[in-house]
């Protein structure tokens, strides 16, 4: 699999329509493709080696969740963010969360990477998007070649809900750094948003709170979780679980690592995909 995303065919699949792209100073190319209905915002970086998908979290882009990635991973692989659909540049419309908004994620980034030319290529998810990310890697099964996760469950408990719930009031319980980030990017609709985020996650727990439990357990690729270990929004377990559960799943625990441990400890991370996707030994944090 690895040989052959290093030098991945570039068929366009017909259900897809790539649309403008335009050149990003610091990101690398910047453009939207219509696929499944929605004109998903993109970001590429880099020409050479294999092709890397990261899909950002909840009320995330590529540029708030991936910019790290998208500049120092370029530089061995060919690195693609999005934000998805009802995110940042991906709006009109505004986001919802069907029952199936998991599932449709992971279908829109399979589409995004079909209509790019990417038939084969390796997965980064975080948080929201490490849900969307086993789904993905579940689903394209001939695509998918490797897959990192962090800051995701495979299931939501009452505990998980409830240190969601501790953080619906943005103006008092959103760190400076996260309301700096994400109201430039939404202004009065972040608000509403993650409201209607955390009330999406208490009716999952309603319904059993399974989100991939199979498809994780049913994983035939290589997967490499992290994990925060101060993560105050994604518990140890649920990266343990992982690990256990998937069966080809190594774990990596950052000690002073939080839910953005990507981000706070880019370089470390970036260090550790590297080596994953070249296939050397993963170093221990």
């Amino acid at each position: 699999m690895l040989s052959r995303l290093l030098h991945s065919s570039r068929g366009i699949a017909a259900a897809v329509r790539p649309a403008s792209a335009r050149a990003c100073s610091t990101l690398g190319e910047a453009g939207k493709v219509a696929v499944n209905g929605v004109n998903l915002h993109y970001l590429r970086n880099g020409s050479s080696g294999p092709p890397l998908v990261c899909l950002p979290g909840a009320m995330g882009t590529a540029e708030t969740d991936f910019a790290p990635q998208l500049r120092s991973l370029s530089e061995t692989m060919q690195v693609v963010s999005f934000d998805p659909r009802g995110y940042g540049q991906s709006r009109p419309p505004r986001r919802d969360f069907p029952v199936d908004f998991y599932q449709q994620d992971a279908d829109d980034a399979a589409a995004l990477m079909a209509a790019l030319g990417y038939d084969e290529y390796n997965v980064v998810g975080w948080s929201d998007g490490a849900i969307a990310a086993v789904l993905l890697a579940a689903k394209q099964t001939k695509a998918v070649g490797k897959l990192v996760v962090f800051g995701g469950n495979a299931f939501f408990t009452q505990e998980d809900v409830e240190a969601y719930e501790a953080t619906r009031d943005i103006e008092k319980t959103w760190s400076k750094r996260m309301k700096e980030t994400h109201l430039p990017v939404y202004g009065d609709d972040l608000q509403p948003m993650w409201g209607a985020a955390i009330d999406a996650w208490t009716e999952i727990v309603k319904r059993g709170g399974e989100i991939c439990v199979e498809e994780a357990r049913g994983l035939g690729c290589p997967t490499l979780v992290l994990h925060g270990a101060k993560d105050p929004i994604c518990y140890q377990s649920h990266a343990e679980w992982f690990r256990d559960n998937i069966p080809s799943a190594q774990l990596r625990v950052l000690p002073e690592g939080k839910h953005n441990l990507h981000l706070k400890f880019a370089d470390e991370v970036n260090g550790m995909i590297r080596a994953f996707v070249e296939g050397r030994e993963v170093p221990q944090p």
